[in-house]
């Protein structure tokens, strides 16, 4: 499928600019498609359905509800495609309901209420750089993240934090890298020195277009082009870190300016961008980075906490994905095209692995008020409780989910469902946070030429397929 390039001048591109696709998998058009069980009646709605993660979502929201205080918070089995239902206690009836929903009911010992005040101890105990927490519902603990920085007198502290939870109440898992922002380093927009990867156009609450990205990236620089020492073509207008999230809004210069809703992936293929949505712990995901470019894996955990050298940064989503510096900024999407995420910072490489974080899309847009694209098909973009610091209230929006994250807070799904992980309810996110911290982090814009096409993945059969580009940017 052929595809036109839009004039320099008016090229957006939302994703990196046009770089190598090193994916590990490939997005098949149909892997969302909602799939239920066969049968019929009662017997049929008592098994284990298929869903997709949307799907999925939607039914946390329900289960969530009808469980209550024995709700444990949810994720999903992806190669399953299956909801996996935490139920704390032994009433049979609840467990009945969760199956019969099509769900799969699985006990555990902590509720989400105590999961959030475990986090909310955290996050008064062991705010230490280096040091990152998040709800993990697959095994019912909040997940503790050190990095090699965390040693002597710091890591005693973190040690005994941890305990002081009880057992089986959270677990501390020693990273090699080292937690930090993911600055400099390739090709994508340039600002006092710095440059990061854009994240995903929007419409700004005036109406006019601009565009998400990193906020340690829109507090490194005020204006943005499109190459190092080029005419600007973008202004932030407001930027949050540290603080209640990693987020800026950078509205471009030119109102007449056509902000394509679209990632581009490389490799002359785009992805269709239809809607903002959140996350959810199992769902497999997409980042598209100007140092790397396209790589994948799952979500790990949400509203994570982040204690960055800079600053703490709460309300992060937790992935297995790979990223480096440069990549700060840049898209975190579905194969079904849901924005979901931009890159924040973590630790290690796309050599060695590591930890990933990103700030949640409908978080940022419900701060500066902005929606994806022509703002049509928002998900939960608008208003939705997405709190951070402290814990909280995680509900998944493009999958299942229950995560919450270690002092994050109210992340509500696209089915609106209460996935509750960390500790109170710190409403993050307030529109223009200009937080110190980060320095050399672009954010943004663009390899002014590159095609930004719509459409799910123009290799003639709808799949987007990996090649052997080294992901540099052209």
């Amino acid at each position: 499928m052929s595809h036109r390039r839009i004039s320099k001048r008016k090229a957006i591109l939302a994703g990196a600019g046009a770089v190598g696709v090193a994916a590990a998998a490939i997005l098949l058009p149909n892997a969302n498609a909602s799939q239920s069980g066969s049968g019929s009646g009662s017997e049929a709605r008592s098994a284990p359905e298929k869903l997709s993660a949307a799907a999925a979502a939607q039914l946390v929201q329900q289960l969530g509800e009808k469980l209550g205080e024995a709700y444990g918070g949810a994720y999903y089995d992806a190669d399953k495609q299956q909801l996996v239902v935490n139920v704390v206690g032994d009433d049979n009836d609840l467990v009945v309901q969760v199956k019969k929903a099509g769900a799969v009911a699985r006990s555990v010992e902590n509720s989400v209420g105590e999961l959030k005040a475990a986090a909310g101890t955290l996050a008064q105990k062991a705010t230490i750089p280096g040091t990152a927490w998040a709800v993990d519902p697959r095994t019912n603990q909040i997940l503790v993240t050190a990095d090699r920085t965390v040693s002597g007198g710091k890591w005693d502290r973190l040690e005994t934090a941890v305990k002081s939870l009880g057992d089986g109440m959270a677990r501390i898992k020693k990273s090699a890298g080292e937690f930090k922002p993911f600055l400099e380093g390739g090709d994508a927009i340039f600002g006092g020195g710095a440059r990061c990867s854009l994240g995903f156009n929007v419409t700004t609450q005036d109406g006019s277009p601009g565009f998400l990205t990193a906020g340690h990236c829109g507090v490194a620089a005020k204006q943005w082009s499109e190459a190092a020492n080029g005419q600007p073509i973008g202004t932030v207008e407001a930027a949050t870190f540290p603080g209640d999230g990693d987020f800026a809004l950078v509205k471009y210069d030119d109102p007449a300016t056509q902000a394509a809703s679209a990632v581009d992936v490389g490799n002359g293929q785009t992805v269709q961008i239809k809607q903002a949505a959140d996350a959810a712990v199992g769902q497999q995901v997409f980042r598209m980075g100007s140092t790397t470019g396209l790589k994948d894996g799952s979500v790990t955990g949400l509203n994570a906490t982040v204690n960055y050298p800079e600053g703490t940064v709460t309300g992060l989503i937790q992935t297995d994905v790979c990223a480096e510096p440069g990549d700060s900024g840049g898209s975190l999407f579905t194969q079904d095209g849901s924005a979901v995420g931009l890159t924040s910072g973590g630790s290690g490489d796309c050599t060695q692995g590591g930890e990933t974080f990103f700030q949640p899309v409908t978080t940022a847009l419900a701060a500066v008020g902005a929606q994806i694209g022509d703002g049509a098909g928002q998900g939960n973009g608008g208003g939705q409780d997405n709190n951070a610091a402290g814990g909280a209230d995680d509900n998944a929006a493009g999958g299942a989910a229950d995560d919450n994250g270690g002092g994050a807070a109210d992340n509500n799904a696209a089915g609106g469902a209460d996935d509750n992980g960390g500790a109170a309810d710190n409403n993050g996110g307030g529109a223009a946070d200009n937080n110190g911290g980060a320095a050399d982090n672009n954010g943004g814009a663009a390899d002014a030429g590159a095609d930004h096409n719509g459409g799910a993945a123009d290799d003639g059969q709808g799949q987007l397929s990996p090649s052997n580009n080294s992901g540099q940017s052209g």
